[in-house]
């Protein structure tokens, strides 16, 4: 009789450790899930969705056949319906997962990587980054890390070409057809120019932030990629990394820090 008291007690400690995990796990994902659709439309959508499910649950418990019946079916469909109001969410979400350092593909055969911006030579984009802030002249330019940007590329004119200060202030005068978008560049080859790049959905960024600053966040939220960017209105120079932006900039800073992030795998 006291080996059964015994086993039961154990089992039962070993059921609320197990429990307390799953409600810590679910209130985890929930309130990850909440951080993500702050601020936006979705925010409102998923409270509707979360009153919803609650009314549901105080139906079903006091046995109200008809609406219990009619609220099944609406939350039966909600996954699906979930999908599709909160598809924008879902990919930020996926993606913010993916790049996850503990489940990054490129982390776990990290014996088969490249070494990342071998031939990289910082002072070219610095002296070029301090003649078109001199004239206030606006650019875009990417360095690719260990993230794939063909899909971004392909968005613009493939050139591959060594990066020069000259080449890239041709490409982003004002009066050039390649100014517009974004300069895609790896090793010190120029891969694509004109490219588009995902704007920012963080509501908490400044209201003087351009587009050129937004879509200089939004694709180092999604890939581990260096954006420097050149105001067109101020001549600020920034640079982003991990999706924060390093405003207004000196030449010697924007030097030290593009050496700093795109040398900083090498490092590890």
């Amino acid at each position: 009789m006291g080996i059964i008291l015994y086993i039961f007690k154990i089992s039962f400690i070993e059921f609320k450790i197990v429990d307390l995990i799953d409600i810590l796990l679910v209130t985890l994902l929930l309130f990850q899930l909440f951080k993500l659709i702050r601020g936006s439309v979705a925010e409102k959508v998923f409270i509707g969705f979360l009153i919803i499910y609650v009314v549901f649950l105080v139906v079903k418990t006091a046995d109200l056949v008809v609406l219990s019946s009619i609220l099944g079916q609406f939350t039966g469909l909600g996954f699906l319906a979930a999908i599709i109001l909160f598809q924008q969410e879902i990919r930020k979400f996926l993606v913010l997962l993916g790049k996850s350092s503990f489940i990054n593909p490129e982390n776990i055969f990290s014996w088969n990587r490249q070494k990342l911006e071998s031939n990289f030579n910082a002072i070219i984009y610095s002296d070029a980054a301090k003649t078109l802030s001199s004239t206030n002249t606006g650019a875009l330019i990417v360095f690719v890390k260990s993230s794939e940007l063909k899909f971004y590329q392909e968005s613009g004119d493939h050139i591959d070409a060594i990066a020069s200060k000259r080449l890239l202030l041709t490409i982003f005068n004002k009066n050039s057809p390649m100014h517009d978008g974004a300069a895609i560049i790896k090793n010190d080859r120029i891969l694509a120019v004109r490219c588009i790049l995902p704007i920012s959905e963080n509501n908490e960024l400044p209201a003087y932030y351009g587009m050129r600053h937004r879509a200089a966040i939004g694709i180092t939220e999604v890939t581990d990629s260096v954006v420097m960017v050149v105001s067109e209105e101020t001549g600020m120079i920034s640079l982003s990394f991990h999706g924060k932006l390093y405003y207004n900039l000196s030449p010697s800073e924007l030097h030290r820090k593009l050496n700093s992030f795109l040398n900083e795998t090498k490092n590890d």
